[in-house]
């Protein structure tokens, strides 16, 4: 009688390595920032296991993007900035690094406007105390960093616009530094209109100068920077995943 001879399936072939996210951080030299970022990304790397994260600075803090890069080798990857709005960081500095480093990069949209920071800014709103004020005598104030170009305030505007559609009141966006009007005017022309309870809205990614001066000048309520609120964990991957999308040989290697 013959021997039977034990059958043992091909192996399954392996799939490959999806490109790494890197996500771009301003830098700052408040150390709740650092901490802020590295606490969002652990977010991210628990909602999607297996995906390479990593960080890189623009300037102030380690690691700086040009150092991540070049750790990556020639690698796939693709750089998400962890910046609300257009402007030179997104349109010059980025790219710039990305350019002049040997990993093959694809640069993601910045991740604002979206609905996924009204989700954020709402919630924090409410965890500042939003909320059991009439209508009529409330307002906010979206407090950004701000930026001469002009492309970074209509991305700001915008947030603004879906925020006051959310929560039924006016919001007025306001700026730390660069652009007009300030917090204090912003304040100021809302009070003018009899809105007596004005929240101020932390439009920023992480704890540091720009937030705690804003905060300070907050004539009611200051709600907390976006930092690690979950729905900023899911819009880093949603940037990377549409950055991916736009590249037909990226998408192939991340469907394989």
């Amino acid at each position: 009688m013959p021997s039977q001879l034990s059958l043992v399936p091909p192996a399954a072939p392996r799939r490959p390595a999806p490109p790494a996210l890197v996500v771009v951080a301003h830098g700052s030299r408040d150390p709740r920032a650092l901490s802020t970022v590295r606490a969002l990304l652990d977010r991210v790397r628990a909602l999607r296991p297996g995906l390479p994260v990593h960080l890189g600075h623009i300037e102030l803090n380690a690691p700086l993007l040009p150092d991540t890069l070049a750790a990556l080798g020639d690698t796939e990857a693709v750089l998400v900035p962890l910046l609300l709005s257009r402007g030179y960081h997104v349109k010059q500095d980025i790219p710039e690094m990305a350019a002049a480093a040997r990993a093959r990069t694809r640069v993601a949209a910045p991740l604002g406007p979206h609905p996924h920071l009204v989700d954020a800014l709402e919630a924090r709103l409410t965890e500042a105390g939003w909320g059991g004020t009439p209508r009529r005598t409330s307002a906010v104030v979206l407090a950004a960093a701000g930026s001469r170009d002009p492309d970074s305030k209509a991305d700001t505007a915008r947030t603004a616009h879906l925020l006051a559609a959310r929560l039924g009141v006016p919001v007025v966006p306001a700026y730390a530094s660069a652009a007009t009007p300030t917090v204090e005017t912003a304040v100021r022309t809302l009070l003018a209109r009899g809105r007596r309870h004005i929240a101020l809205a932390s439009y920023f990614t992480a704890p540091g100068r720009f937030a705690t001066e804003c905060a300070q000048q907050a004539p009611w309520i200051a709600a907390a920077p976006l930092g690690t609120h979950p729905s900023m964990a899911h819009l880093l991957l949603h940037r990377y995943d549409e950055a991916l999308a736009t590249s037909p040989a990226a998408r192939e290697l991340a469907s394989a």
